[in-house]
């Protein structure tokens, strides 16, 4: 029954999500003041050389945006393939499209930017098979649904527990295999620990490690909002095998420099509201990463 009213819901147009976006950005950001603390915390650390008005500006988008990302997540099933492409542009998919043409897997880094929900399926429609990585759910009906809206166009969900099994079964078949590699690794004790947005910051290693076992290219995918529910995809490469030559903690060190340049340009497009920095690497003996 569930399942039926949120498809129901998202036949709805597009016009009456954003008016739902409206008041739902002024219950978030006045009225339950979700994570405000966590939210300002987070960008005063990332941008300690702007004033606290400025700080507060990129809140006030910051809950804007992310209203909007709420509402377009659950239009996402309702949406055609054609308003998909219109509303997603790729500038350089060529790139990408080259390596699955010759028969290569693609390891995307993606981040918490912008809509990374209607991302995969862009992908798919633009002619980019895809497998979409993520963290499971334990509410079931919560996990139910976040699989049907991410394979709606054809891309598909893999449990992050799942990715090493896909990846060696799957190893020959082209698409793209996008993680979202600016989480919190579930054991920061183990992680690639580096200075991102000023402060001390763990990374997931096995996103290098996946690409140097696997031998596949690594491209970072950088999305910008262009107008309300419009968006601009461009991918960057971050390396290609043999990997022979590329120290460790390179690959992770380039993807930092890309999502940080991201950020930078837009800064209220990012997830704020992530509890990206409540590990502090002082609280770990240091561990040397096994790559």
């Amino acid at each position: 029954m569930t399942l039926y009213f949120f498809r129901f819901l998202s036949r709805l147009p597009l016009t009456a999500f954003y008016a739902i976006a409206n008041v739902l950005y002024y219950l978030l950001a006045y009225i339950i003041r979700y994570r405000k603390e966590v939210i300002l915390t987070n960008i005063k650390r990332s941008f300690p050389e702007k004033s606290d008005a400025e700080h507060r500006r990129i809140a006030k988008k910051f809950y804007r945006n992310f209203a909007d990302v709420l509402v377009e997540t659950v239009k996402l099933p309702g949406l055609s393939p054609n308003l998909l492409k219109e509303r997603v542009r790729f500038t350089n998919k060529e790139l990408v499209l080259e390596k699955l043409a010759a028969g290569q897997p693609v390891l995307i880094m993606a981040s918490h930017q912008c809509n990374w929900e209607w991302a995969p399926s862009a992908s798919v429609v633009n002619g980019m098979p895809a497998d979409a990585v993520y963290k499971k759910l334990n509410n079931e009906l919560s996990e139910h649904l976040v699989r049907y809206i991410r394979a709606r166009f054809g891309a598909k969900p893999v449990p992050m527990k799942a990715l090493l099994r896909e990846m060696a079964s799957r190893r020959h078949e082209p698409r793209l295999i996008a993680l979202v590699a600016d989480q919190i690794p579930d054991q920061p004790e183990y992680g690639y620990w580096t200075t991102f947005m000023h402060q001390e910051t763990p990374f997931y290693p096995g996103t290098e490690r996946l690409a140097r076992s696997f031998k596949l290219p690594v491209f970072y995918i950088e999305m910008e909002r262009v107008r309300r529910g419009y968006y601009s995809m461009t991918f960057y490469p971050i390396a290609e095998p043999p990997y022979d030559n590329l120290l460790p903690g390179e690959l992770l060190n380039r993807y930092r420099d890309l999502l940080e340049s991201t950020i930078q340009k837009a800064p209220s497009d990012w997830l704020w509201s992530h509890k990206r920095w409540k590990h502090k690497r002082d609280q770990y003996e240091k561990t040397q990463v096994k790559w």
